[in-house]
């Protein structure tokens, strides 16, 4: 293997060489026939920063109880409620979240700031008439890489069967009230604290009725070029069992995500199914990063990694994000139980319909807001995802083809970079087994068969923090 350095911030160039030998050696467990190589120890999940832990023992359940009791308080949050009435509706509902992120960003010494961003909404489906639509959205200003932005969401507005009754009570306990619960939370202990990438925490409207709030506010991310290397909805995560019969699961929650990335191109599908990638998109490998930076060990949770975009014809507001080009995927929780979600307040033969707060297990909540923190933590203090990953394939004149790999990125910009890894697994495996440091370079040239395996690359710094992997695009350059 050859690795070539990237110049140095002083212009320097320095040349590396890895021997062929330790390669083969690494890579013989994946050429071997159809054997899953045993996972490199390398890969091992690293030893979480004393400081999260502290960060995440002062997640309150009571808190998050407290913020779901004043929401369903509101009467309804339905996006067509009124937006005047003081006490009751989506309108009072976003005054009161703006006042909470508002006294949150006071105790930041001035890195976070909160904005309304309202806009109006023309008649479309589900908005019979032209509607205004307010997202709360708190920002936390990175120190080092503040153009790095990590996002999370729980959505304001609340309905009840009919999408269009905006007159019922729709306490919206679960649906979102957990989520903004959560949002909110997370918030207030990582506004005290100070992080190199960006981090938003953001409540959002019109869900319910599409998508409308945040599919506004992601397309303003990438109208103003934020670089969103990280989004998580937080729709549905206050209730640890079902209610039905079933056992409770309070120690589980989904994270689902896009297989054929949603904002793929006709060109990037058909080159997909000509070299396979179906499993490698942005958000499968924050799902794969995910797991790694918030082991039950630390969060209480087991992360149920679900390779679908949604729950089955559904959506959340991970997709607005998706249809950005962004990496983005959606926590929920384990079983949900539909007398519960998009019902009216009703007793029907005894049984309670409607999303009401006595089916909300806070507990549970502050263990999801657990995992929210930790892979939000890690994702603003570890370097970003290598940028402009490719892979070579074109062979010498007058061959068919070539038995070794060539891949090349840009160089990270954080002061304490470290290098890079190549990450390596067999095309079945759900995870990476593999790992080759290749010290600080750009490029670097491996003795494995691109046929056979796939391939990442992730940035490592000097206090050993990864970042998520990338994936790369084919070159014939």
């Amino acid at each position: 293997m050859t690795n070539n350095d990237a110049p140095s911030r002083t212009g320097a160039t320095r040349r590396a060489f890895l021997s062929a030998s330790a390669v083969t050696a690494v890579a013989m467990p994946l050429l071997s026939g159809t054997a899953q190589a045993a996972t490199d120890p390398a890969l091992a999940p690293q030893e979480p920063d004393f400081e999260l832990r502290a960060l995440l023992r002062e997640i309150d359940p009571d808190r998050i109880k407290a913020t779901i009791l004043r929401l369903v308080q509101f009467g309804t949050r339905h996006t067509a409620s009124s937006q005047t009435d003081p006490v009751r509706g989506i309108g009072a509902a976003t005054a009161w979240v703006f006042e909470q992120m508002q006294a949150i960003a006071a105790t930041s010494s001035g890195r976070m700031t909160v904005q309304k961003q309202t806009f109006v909404q023309p008649a479309a489906p589900n908005i019979p008439v032209p509607t205004t639509i307010t997202n709360v959205i708190a920002t936390l200003k990175g120190t080092a890489s503040p153009e790095r932005f990590y996002v999370i969401t729980g959505h304001l507005d609340s309905r009840v069967t009919d999408v269009l009754n905006f007159m019922a009570d729709a306490p919206g306990a679960d649906d979102d009230g957990s989520g903004v619960a959560v949002a909110l939370e997370l918030a207030r202990l990582f506004a005290t604290r100070q992080f190199p990438g960006t981090l938003v925490f953001a409540t959002v409207a019109g869900e319910e009725q599409g998508l409308y709030g945040s599919t506004f506010m992601a397309a303003q991310m990438a109208a103003a070029g934020n670089d969103v290397q990280g989004m998580f909805s937080n729709d549905i995560v206050g209730a640890s069992q079902a209610f039905d019969g079933t056992r409770p699961d309070p120690h589980s929650l989904r994270l689902f995500v896009e297989g054929i990335p949603t904002a793929a191109t006709g060109a990037q599908i058909s080159l997909m199914q000509s070299v396979g990638g179906e499993n490698d998109g942005v958000t499968h490998q924050l799902a794969r990063f995910v797991t790694h930076v918030a082991p039950f060990e630390l969060t209480g949770i087991n992360i149920r990694v679900i390779w679908r975009r949604d729950r089955y014809l559904r959506g959340s507001d991970h997709i607005s994000f998706q249809r950005q080009g962004y990496p983005a995927a959606r926590f929920t929780e384990p079983r949900e139980n539909f007398n519960h979600e998009h019902r009216d307040v009703a007793v029907i033969n005894g049984v309670q319909f409607g999303d009401l707060a006595e089916f909300v297990d806070y507990e549970y909540t502050a263990r999801v807001a657990r995992v929210n923190g930790a892979a939000l933590w890690a994702l603003a203090t570890n370097p970003g995802t290598p940028k402009n990953l490719e892979i070579h394939v074109t062979p010498p004149v007058g061959f068919a083809g070539i038995n070794t790999t060539t891949l090349t990125w840009n160089a990270n910009t954080e002061a304490n970079l470290a290098g890079y890894e190549v990450l390596l697994r067999e095309t079945t495996a759900a995870d990476w087994t593999n790992v080759i440091s290749v010290g600080n370079v750009t490029t670097v040239t491996l003795d494995i068969a691109k046929d056979n395996v796939q391939f990442g690359v992730r940035a490592i710094d000097t206090a050993g923090h990864r970042s998520p992997a990338a994936f790369p695009l084919t070159t014939t350059s």
